[in-house]
């Protein structure tokens, strides 16, 4: 079915200094979804999907349009808005600019799990999804973190949600998100490619023995695949990793919307 995208500037509050707007921020958010209203006159499900460290880029966008073409309407908040506008880096300058990787390490270190979670919120709100709406969730890497957080902190009203070569599922503090699977209530699938560099399975290996028992936790592991296996055309894209993931994630969000 035909897609439109369309890109929304909203204001996040992240509360600095406990004054009401000293910490605000303008983000924008981009909407994709069918051109055609349901057949039922409603909206299409909602689906919020949690971008990886290089950013909101044209990748991401031919992913958006992928899935709204399966009826949902894709919300992505522009989680590194705190530094600029819609900014991102694609594989070519990585390789031309030196500053590049060290400037994306930046951006994640500055980011916090209430700030991802605050802009999930404000996200929605600006696409015009209701509190009580249910939705699904999707993210790549650090996104995928940001998934299981909001399925930690918003319980039933994330119906389902899916994590593409997830980075930073365990780590050393007292709420680490492998401490909090017993609030994960919804299907969760994740996908971790065997060869990943970057976030490898030992790395994840507490989360993945907290939710070893747990039947609607669905984990793949893929042969060969790096980090990254997502996105056509890179360097680490791997089409059985991305196309698995593509097929068990659409199935997971089918059933969990009826």
């Amino acid at each position: 079915m035909d897609v439109v995208e369309n890109t929304i500037d909203t204001s996040v509050d992240d509360g600095a200094d406990g004054d009401d707007g000293a910490g605000e921020t303008e983000m924008s958010v981009v909407v994709t979804e069918p051109v055609e209203r349901p057949d039922d006159g409603g909206d299409w499900p909602t689906v919020a999907l949690l971008i990886d460290a290089p950013g909101l880029r044209p990748a991401t966008r031919q992913f958006m349009a992928r899935l709204a073409d399966h009826g949902y309407r894709v919300v992505t908040p522009d989680l590194h808005h705190r530094h600029g506008r819609l900014l991102h880096f694609e594989p070519k300058d990585f390789a031309a600019d030196p500053e590049a990787r060290p400037t994306v390490m930046g951006w994640i270190a500055s980011m916090t799990d209430d700030q991802i979670q605050r802009d999930l919120d404000a996200g929605l709100a600006a696409a015009g999804v209701a509190d009580d709406t249910p939705i699904a969730t999707i993210g790549f890497c650090l996104g995928a973190r940001a998934v299981v957080r909001s399925m930690q902190r918003l319980g039933e009203r994330v119906v389902s949600g899916a994590g593409w070569h997830p980075s930073f599922l365990v780590d050393d503090e007292p709420d680490s998100p492998h401490l909090g699977v017993d609030r994960i209530t919804a299907p969760l699938y994740l996908g971790i490619g065997e060869a990943d560099e970057v976030q490898s399975i030992a790395m994840h290996q507490k989360f993945l023995d907290a939710v070893a028992d747990l039947d609607h936790v669905d984990v793949v592991t893929y042969p060969g695949a790096d980090h990254g296996y997502t996105w056509p055309g890179y360097p680490t894209y791997d089409e059985a990793a991305a196309e698995g993931s593509w097929t068990r994630t659409l199935a997971m969000f089918s059933t969990a919307f009826g």
